[in-house]
């Protein structure tokens, strides 16, 4: 009445068919992986590998941004902290792990004025 009869499974080739049959049905899940590794996951691995390089090669007189927004430039280096001039006759030691990013202030282009 209410429940459908039940179909005992064949077996054969419509077996080996439902399994290419479930083989496809994750073929769309399997290629959206490949996607996103390929445009998502794999250029933030460069990004973060290129600023670790450029934060364990900072050096006195380079300027830099950290994770608070703080801008200023490298007066001297240690090995876990850094001290930044922020302003005139202003420094504060900042740790290196938290400089979002470095810039070379010679190979800084000069704005359009």
């Amino acid at each position: 009445m209410l429940i459908s009869p039940a179909y005992a499974q064949t077996t054969g080739a419509a077996a080996q068919a439902s399994g290419f049959a479930s083989f496809l049905s994750l073929a769309p899940l399997v290629l959206v992986f490949i996607v996103f590794y390929f445009l998502m996951i794999r250029p933030q691995q460069r990004r973060v590998k290129a600023l670790q390089d450029a934060v364990s090669a900072v050096k006195k007189g380079d300027s830099v941004v950290t994770a608070g927004g703080i801008v200023g430039r490298v007066t001297r280096v240690e090995d876990v902290f850094v001290e930044v001039e922020i302003a005139a006759n202003t420094r504060v030691r900042i740790v290196k792990a938290t400089i979002a990013e470095v810039t070379n202030p010679m190979s800084a282009k000069p704005a359009n004025d």
